[in-house]
């Protein structure tokens, strides 16, 4: 067995703990995505098309965070991370309208005022993108440093 042959099997093992890894939390995101749409399935049928905007940011966030586990140890796996953060914030204004809902319910009007919420989650999701970022230019700095990148 020569060196060759221990570093491919090392590589091997690397991408397989990679796509397990992936999958892994691609299974607990859907079964959180599984578990939220039941709970709100009573308030789906209120809410025009919120079953659906859940589905597309589940669907987009998953392929982001599997992009970002399957390029680890890449600088991609940085810039697919801030994108992840970028995208949170951009769908949450868009689909959130700024954070005031008003709907009419025959007599009724409900107007609710989301923006503390939205706030919130907003600079969590800085904090996230910011983390991305200065992971990133340490990586490169670390690969600059040792001439390979």
């Amino acid at each position: 067995m020569g060196v060759e042959d221990i570093s491919k099997k090392k590589k091997i093992r690397k991408w397989l703990f990679t796509i397990t890894k992936a999958a892994i939390k691609t299974a607990i995101v859907c079964v959180i995505y599984v578990i939220v749409s039941q709970l709100l399935a009573p308030v789906s049928s209120l809410i025009p098309n919120l079953q659906q905007m859940i589905q597309n940011f589940v669907i987009i966030y998953v392929v982001l965070m599997v992009i970002s586990d399957l390029t680890s140890g890449t600088v991609f796996q940085y810039i697919f991370s801030a994108s992840r953060s970028g995208f949170v914030i951009a769908y949450l204004l868009v689909s959130l309208n700024s954070g005031i809902f008003s709907y009419t319910f025959g007599n009724v009007s409900l107007m609710v005022d989301l923006r503390a919420f939205l706030i919130v989650v907003m600079l969590l999701e800085l904090l996230g993108l910011a983390r991305s970022v200065i992971q990133e230019i340490d990586f490169v700095s670390q690969k600059a440093e040792l001439g390979r990148i």
